[in-house]
């Protein structure tokens, strides 16, 4: 399978262009103190920047992204920044989803299995309550007032056996579906404005 029909389901694609004037070296300073937090270890070229995080901290302004590649372009309009990153916690809100929809189509089916062997066992059930002899009042104790003894239950009155449902599954699933689409959403618009707050930096930030 090609992973470029599919790998943007966990990567952050985009572009920023460099302001007026600006060179790659400029450029790759004002960025530069993203790439020095903790648990990040970065190789740069003339206009390629490659990093990869481990263990990062949420302190860390790109704590979603475990690795990604930024590259200075000349574009039609001048010199643009384009990056492609990538995120392993976008990758399992992604999956997660699928691992509970499983599970909700496995309880349905246990639950359809199932029913044949309990429609059985409460015919059987039906059947011997019918041959049970009816239990009579002897005539002395009905003459000194006893009660009439009970009838044999029919199981109708017994509270009937809880399944399990593919509810929770369902719930579950729509929380990290939810949880995807929110992220993948807003980090690529937190990563987009971030990269633009640091091009217009008039100086270099400090690491």
């Amino acid at each position: 399978m090609n992973l470029r029909f599919i790998d943007w389901i966990w990567h952050v694609r985009g572009s920023v262009p460099l302001p007026s004037g600006q060179s790659s070296d400029q450029a790759f300073a004002r960025l530069d103190p993203l790439f020095h937090e903790v648990g990040t270890t970065y190789e740069r070229s003339s206009a390629t920047l490659t990093f990869s995080k481990k263990d990062q901290p949420a302190q860390d302004s790109m704590s979603v992204f475990d690795s990604g590649v930024l590259q200075i372009e000349e574009g039609t309009g001048g010199p643009i920044l384009r990056y492609r990153l990538g995120s392993r916690a976008l990758l399992f809100c992604f999956l997660v989803p699928l691992l509970f929809l499983a599970f909700a189509q496995l309880t349905i089916a246990l639950n359809a299995f199932e029913k044949p062997a309990v429609a059985g066992a409460s015919t059987a059930a039906k059947d011997a309550d019918k041959k049970k002899p009816e239990v009579r009042l002897n005539p002395i104790d009905k003459a000194l007032g006893a009660p009439e003894p009970e009838k044999p239950k029919d199981g109708k009155g017994d509270k009937p056996e809880k399944k399990p449902t593919p509810t929770s599954a369902y719930v579950f699933a729509a929380i990290f579906v939810a949880l995807y689409g929110v992220g993948r959403i807003l980090e690529d618009r937190l990563v987009k404005r971030l990269f633009i707050r640091r091009l217009q930096d008039e100086v270099p930030a400090s690491a």
